[in-house]
Parts: C-alpha cells; sequence; structure tokens
C-alpha cells in the first residue's frame, strides 16, 4: 500500500475515534408517529366449539308434577281447587278421582273402557268424551238420533229442591267436537288432535288447569330458578280469558231464564268493582268449593272490610237467620251451571253484578237474551221472599225495605 493512503486511513481511524468518544447521552423519546398502512390479514382460526340452538331458550311445558317437588304446600292446596279437574284422562278403565265428589253414573249404554275422558265431575255436573275423542250425545252405536238421550249428570241443588240425576246436553248431535281445550287444557294448540283423537281439538301439556296455564311454561325456572322467573300475573284480564263468553260489555243469557255459567268477567265489567282483581277476593290457589268443605270464608276478604257503613246497618231479622251480603247482592239464583229452577229464583252459581236495583221490572233483556246489569227486586229478594213464602211478600212492601236498608236504624 502506498505510504500517503496509510496515512489517510490512519487519520480516518482517528477522526472516527474521537466522534465516538466524543458523543453525547441519548435525548428524550419524540412523538409516535402516525399509524402506518394495515397489514395483510392472517390465516383463519380453527372453527370453535358449535353453540346452543336458540330453541333450546325457548321455555316448554314440563308438568305440575315437577313444579310441585318445590312448590309442595301451594300444589297441596291447589290439588283441592276445581281448576285441576276441568278436564280428567280415563286411565285403564277407571273413574277419575276428585276431593268432594264422586265419578260413579255413566250415560245408557256405555262402560269406563268406552270413555277417554270425563268432561267436569268436580262439582255442578259431568260429561263423558268417547274413545274418538267425541263428546258422548248418544247411545253406542245409535242409527237414529235420540234427542232425549240423557247424558250430562248433575249433583244435587238443595237450593233449587233437584236430587242429582241426569239431564241433556247436546242430545243426539252426531260426533260432536270437543273444542273446550284452550280453557279446559294447559299448554293448549289449536293445531292437531290430542292422542290422535279426530274429536280432540287441538293439543295440550295437560289436561286441566294446571300451574303453567297460569304461571306459563316452566322448563327454563326448574332449569335456573334463581335466574329465570315465572310469570305471576294479577289482572282480571287473565281470568277473563276463559270466564267469558263473548262480547265483555254484554251479559249472555240463555233460555231459563239464567246467565250462562263461566261469564264472571262479563258481570265483573258492568259492576262498580271493576276497579278490583280477581284475586284481591280470591285466592287462586283455592277454590270456593273447598273453603266451604274446610268451614272457611269463600273470599279473602270480607264485604264488611270496605263497604263497613252498609254492614253497621244490617238488619236484624236478616242476621238472625244467617242472611249474608252475598245472598242478596251475588245471588245464586240468577246464574245456571246445572240443576236450577227458575220458579223458584234458584240457580247454582253466584253472579258478580253486585248492585240492586230494586226498581228493575225484569231482570233480563226483552228478547232474554242478556242479562240487566243489576240485580233486580225479583232475584235479589224473593228467593225467600214472596207468595207463600217469608214477609214482607207484596212487591211495594219489598221495594220499601230494600230502599231503606242501609239507612234503618
Amino acid at each position: 500500500m502506498h505510504h500517503k493512503q496509510v496515512l489517510v486511513i490512519a487519520a480516518s481511524l482517528l477522526v472516527l475515534t474521537l466522534l465516538i468518544g466524543c458523543a453525547g447521552a441519548p435525548g428524550a423519546t419524540g412523538p409516535q408517529g402516525p399509524a402506518g398502512p394495515a397489514g395483510p390479514a392472517g390465516p383463519a382460526g380453527k372453527d370453535g366449539a358449535p353453540g346452543k340452538d336458540a330453541a333450546a331458550a325457548v321455555a316448554t311445558y314440563i308438568g305440575a308434577d315437577k313444579c310441585t317437588a318445590c312448590h309442595k304446600e301451594i300444589a297441596d292446596k291447589y290439588a283441592k281447587s276445581g281448576h285441576a279437574f276441568k278436564l280428567n284422562k280415563v286411565v285403564d278403565g277407571k273413574a277419575p278421582t276428585m276431593p268432594f265428589t264422586k265419578i260413579e253414573k255413566l250415560p245408557d249404554g256405555y262402560t269406563w273402557n268406552d270413555i277417554s275422558y270425563v268432561i267436569g265431575g268436580y262439582a255442578w255436573k259431568y260429561r263423558f268424551v268417547d274413545k274418538k275423542g267425541y263428546i258422548i250425545t248418544d247411545k253406542p252405536g245409535a242409527v237414529v238420533s235420540d234427542t232425549n238421550y240423557l247424558n250430562q249428570w248433575n249433583f244435587a241443588n238443595p237450593a233449587a229442591g233437584k236430587d242429582a240425576a241426569w239431564s241433556k246436553y247436546s242430545a243426539g248431535v252426531k260426533e260432536l267436537k270437543y273444542t273446550c281445550g284452550p280453557c279446559h287444557t294447559t299448554g293448549y294448540k289449536p293445531t292437531g288432535n290430542q292422542d290422535n283423537l279426530p274429536g280432540m281439538v287441538g293439543t295440550w301439556s295437560e289436561p286441566g288447569i294446571k300451574c303453567e296455564r297460569c304461571h306459563g311454561p316452566g322448563s327454563l325456572h326448574v332449569a335456573n330458578p334463581y335466574g329465570v322467573d315465572m310469570k305471576v300475573e294479577r289482572d282480571a284480564e287473565l281470568c277473563g280469558a276463559c270466564h267469558i263468553r263473548g262480547d265483555v260489555t254484554k251479559i249472555d243469557a240463555k233460555s231459563g231464564p239464567f246467565v250462562d255459567h263461566h261469564e264472571q268477567y262479563e258481570e265483573f265489567y258492568q259492576s262498580k268493582h271493576l276497579s278490583l282483581k280477581c284475586v284481591d277476593c280470591h285466592d287462586p290457589h283455592k277454590g270456593v268449593v273447598q273453603l266451604r268443605q274446610a268451614n272457611q270464608p269463600a273470599t279473602r276478604t270480607l264485604c264488611e272490610n270496605c263497604h263497613f257503613k252498609e254492614a253497621r246497618n244490617q238488619s236484624p231479622t236478616h242476621l238472625a237467620v244467617k242472611v249474608g251480603c252475598v245472598d242478596c247482592h251475588m245471588p245464586r239464583m240468577i246464574a245456571s251451571s246445572a240443576s236450577v229452577d227458575a220458579a223458584k229464583f234458584a240457580g247454582d252459581i253466584r253472579v258478580h253484578v253486585f248492585a240492586i236495583d230494586p226498581d228493575a221490572t225484569a231482570q233480563f233483556s226483552a228478547d232474554g237474551k242478556f242479562l240487566v246489569s243489576q240485580v233486580s227486586l225479583d232475584w235479589a229478594c224473593k228467593s225467600c221472599h214472596g207468595a207463600g213464602k217469608a214477609s214482607p211478600k207484596t212487591d211495594a212492601e219489598l221495594k220499601a225495605r230494600a230502599k231503606g236498608y242501609h239507612t234503618a236504624k
């Protein structure tokens, strides 16, 4: 190498060494620069585990027995009420059992092996469904319809002077389908035929009004009792869904004349008690029949709880013979389910219109199709008063007494 080249290289190294040796400490970090453009997408990951089917989150009906496992006290009370016995399946050719009544009578020509269901039977009455799902209205295999065929058994009604006896229900009608599922069963669907019986309209989870009819399907609650609440509905509309016949502003009547049964919501709707809820007076888990059987008040509240002024002016004569508020204001004389007698003003279900109008000249509309919205003098008073009965007897005397009833001292 040339001598001058060596000197230049050496000088350069000396300068570089001096520069490195004289470098200062690092300065402060500057501000972050703007983000650069996005990089290309990475490869897809592995498929995850399959998720739950959305349908699995929909509640389904599980049956009253599952409810009983945790709510035994309530279930034991409800087991004695009438709602659970609106429709009863016949199993192994044996009659269904009831808390206070017995189903023993069968329509002419039938045995228990011919019956699939019993309609009712808890109180008042019962009818039968044949093995094809049709309501029994005629003798087995009848070629000529018997319009006098007796197919409904009525329990005795002492108020009407009626013993237990057979009566007619759509006698002689061919293949009368059972269409009562919406109000007589739990978990009702309008499609299909229960048990594949052609006479049964719709399908259901359980016969009779069981827990889930009012509280909704319970599968999610059972799976997570503290995380999923059951429906608790207190509005009268829930009861009114079944205790109704048609237009809520009209109380339908039938020949007799009487209010047709299961119209309490229409009656209630036209009374001053409309602001109340059914459950204000009624325990939804106890029926009035079972309460009477236990010698307990039929309602959870008493009339005098609200009508205390009227209670102070009760007639001593009525008190002496144990006539209560409901005997005049909710007469069992107007409504009819089974054994009744219009001539005696004796029905078999209490009406829920309450108000008495002693000036009312008729209890029903002129065409007999609808009930007047107040209890008339006849039906409020004449099951006990009138010709051949307790005094006063004449309309004028009854009217005077009724108008001054709660102001008399």
